[in-house]
């Protein structure tokens, strides 16, 4: 089951992800994501940019919809597909292997009733710093893909009134909140992650509505990650270990 230099974590004392440093492993992004998702017993989900399936595993428990996870990297698919089948969720969750731009190509439009995305946060450009490692580069930087890209994606994807969900940083929030709408994706909720109490928020969670009414933006209470003592404050401990 375990290639080298992979491991095996749970999370919430549930869910067995399968990590490597070398390649990838998720991070609390990924965790505050599904958590933040409003996903029914029936809901047919989408995870895209799934790396090694973190966000999809998370939401499988919670729906008897399929969930599908899109990947491009093969290293990282291979990784959730391995997870999928040691959680037992090979009946209700599929991985498959492609350019999230494709992926009307193998789910229907608008057949969808749940879409996230945990993107690439970076912009490229010639003044770029980007990690050495390629798979890591991939996952932080939009080398492969882009917010529009993800936006209009999960856009084509969804039902009228489908939901779709992301988590991404704060200071290109303008610029999401744009695309977002530009897409026909209303955001609904939004929700800022402070690393901790007096810092600056350094994670955003949004909600949008396909084809949702402009206007009616929340915005929830902010989620601190650390107490001054370091350690993490009673939400976040809770998603991580139960």
């Amino acid at each position: 089951m375990l290639k080298e230099g992979e491991r095996i974590d749970t999370l919430g004392g549930a869910v067995q992800v399968i990590q490597s440093n070398d390649v990838f492993a998720f991070s609390l992004d990924a965790v505050l994501l599904a958590a933040f998702a409003q996903v029914k017993p029936t809901s047919r989900v989408v995870d895209l940019a799934a790396g090694n399936g973190a966000v999809g595993l998370f939401l499988a428990p919670r729906t008897t919809g399929q969930v599908t996870l899109i990947e491009l990297q093969p290293k990282l698919a291979d990784m959730a597909q391995r997870s999928v089948v040691l959680n037992g969720f090979s009946a209700h969750v599929d991985v498959l292997t492609m350019d999230l731009a494709n992926a009307a190509q193998a789910v229907a439009k608008d057949s969808v009733d749940i879409v996230t995305c945990n993107p690439p946060y970076f912009k490229v450009n010639d003044a770029s710093v980007k990690n050495p490692n390629p798979y890591l580069a991939i996952a932080r930087h939009e080398l492969t893909t882009n917010f529009e890209t993800v936006a209009k994606t999960a856009a084509s994807l969804l039902k009228y009134q489908g939901k779709a969900f992301f988590v991404h940083r704060p200071d290109r929030l303008e610029e999401l909140l744009a695309t977002l709408a530009k897409a026909g994706l209303a955001p609904k909720r939004v929700r800022f992650v402070y690393p901790k109490a007096g810092r600056e928020a350094n994670m955003v969670l949004i909600e949008t509505i396909k084809a949702g009414r402009p206007g009616g933006l929340r915005i929830l209470p902010p989620l601190v990650v650390y107490g001054s003592d370091g350690h993490y404050l009673e939400e976040v401990r809770r998603l991580l270990y139960g």
